[in-house]
């Protein structure tokens, strides 16, 4: 399950470095790319509350196994897509197959694991999202390099297929496939709420992605604020159907379970960090300063090992450091960003000073974002555990989305007001969304202050 997770959240950054191949392949816009990414995040993260609800009432092996089938059928239509239209739509389809997919190991790690036991899982489960995070971006720049067969980008959504196979027969012969207890069946699925939620997700992303194409027009402002009530229409749809002794998408009782409130914003503001960090630089170093795949890959390889260490050893540290891990996280991710944006100043390729600060953002991102889901799940209770891991899984795709339409804009943006795309233009994009990086990081720092629990 834990490899299906890693091949999930790779499809969500392994488009990163094929973003360029693709855009002259299918002869795609800035906006086409950004809803390339940003698509496969919109239907994972609405629809990750309710695969884990499914996977309550049908079974958690089961609905793995379904969301798996899904991504690999998708997949492998994305490898084949004949446009920029098409890619999206199978991405969005993809992104479906994760929803189904992935919730069901942290479901079934609160369920089968206690104690220490259930933080080893969950180190080794966090450990999981932070380098397929980062090992995205290499994996994508060694297989667009490749050129296999002279497909280009095509083998980093084909690459799917055969493992999506070979996991798909491995789990049926391991995977608890029988239903739950009667109880979990009979939980409804929150259909009305699935809808406020996906419209309000999507009037958010559409503006944020195509505004800046299309020179912020009047509708771009209005899906905004449609956003916004539709966001409110849902909070207060989801207390009163919590009232009535329904079953919210969004249970209040866990977001007043303690610490879960602060791990949501957390969680939010290090994955718009973490995403908006690997898309921007993925421009920057791709379309400025004119990097191959393969060499644009490799530069996150500092990224990745640091994330992924922190991410598996932060628990053996003195039990002095632990609360202060995750301020101390954000604080370094907001120095080694600003670090990054400056060693790029100017147009110039980085120096030695450059990996210091991929290696510290790995690392920042890695205390801020681990301690904080650890610490959350760890004390949740068995039966708030499907509602605890879609909702915190839920916040983590939002922040990547927010954080690619978001900060990819403000790329754009800057990019277009040179008027043209080079060395200098290119750095100094990207050094205004390094300092944006940097305060987002800084915020997420002092949340704990604001955020604590009466």
């Amino acid at each position: 399950m834990l490899a299906a997770l890693f091949m999930a959240v790779l499809d969500v950054f392994i488009v990163n470095v094929a973003a360029p191949s693709i855009g002259s392949g299918l002869h795609a816009s800035g906006a086409d790319l950004q809803l390339v990414i940003a698509g496969y995040t919109i239907t994972y993260s609405v629809l990750l509350i309710t695969g884990a609800r499914l996977g309550d009432r049908l079974g958690h092996g089961r609905v793995h196994l379904a969301g798996l089938a899904l991504f690999t059928a998708a997949s492998l239509a994305c490898g084949l897509a004949g446009g920029a239209t098409e890619l999206i739509m199978f991405r969005l389809v993809q992104g479906a197959g994760s929803a189904l997919m992935t919730p069901q190991v942290l479901s079934l790690i609160q369920r089968t694991f206690t104690g220490e036991a259930r933080a080893r899982a969950l180190g080794a489960y966090s450990a999981v999202l932070a380098v397929g995070a980062a090992a995205g971006q290499v994996v994508g720049g060694v297989l667009v390099s490749a050129d296999l067969f002279g497909t280009g980008w095509r083998p980093v959504f084909l690459v799917n297929v055969p493992v999506g196979a070979a996991l798909f027969l491995l789990g049926r012969k391991v995977l608890p496939l029988g239903g739950p207890a009667g109880r979990e069946r009979a939980r409804a699925l929150d259909l009305p709420g699935l809808v406020l939620l996906g419209s309000a997700v999507s009037l958010l992303t559409v503006p944020l992605v195509l505004g800046q194409e299309e020179d912020w027009p009047l509708w771009s402002w209005l899906s905004l604020a449609g956003a916004a009530a539709l966001f409110a229409a849902f909070c207060g749809y989801e207390s009163r159907l919590a009232r009535r002794g329904g079953a919210p998408l969004i249970a209040p009782r866990v977001l007043r379970h303690p610490g879960v409130g602060r791990a949501v914003f957390r969680i939010l503001a290090a994955m718009s960090v973490n995403a908006g960090f690997l898309f921007a630089l993925t421009l920057h170093v791709q379309g400025g300063l004119g990097y191959g795949a393969l060499r644009a890959g490799l530069s996150f390889v500092p990224t990745a090992v640091f994330f992924g260490a922190v991410s598996l050893t932060w628990r053996t540290w003195p039990a002095a450091w632990q609360r202060a891990l995750t301020p101390a996280g954000f604080t370094l991710t907001a120095v080694s960003v600003a670090v990054v944006g400056l060693a790029f100043h100017g147009g110039g390729s980085g120096g030695a000073v450059l990996y210091a600060g991929y290696a510290g953002t790995g690392a920042g991102l890695a205390l801020a974002f681990s301690p904080t889901l650890t610490g959350a799940l760890a004390t949740v209770r068995p039966e708030d555990a499907a509602d605890a891991s879609g909702l915190l899984a839920t916040v983590a795709q939002l922040g990547q989305l927010i954080g690619v339409a978001a900060f990819g804009t403000l790329f754009l943006n800057r990019i277009e007001s040179f008027g043209a795309l080079g060395p200098y233009p290119s750095a100094e994009a990207f050094s205004v969304c390094a300092w944006a990086l940097a305060g987002t990081a800084a915020v997420g720092a002092v949340s704990g202050l604001v955020l604590r629990r009466r």
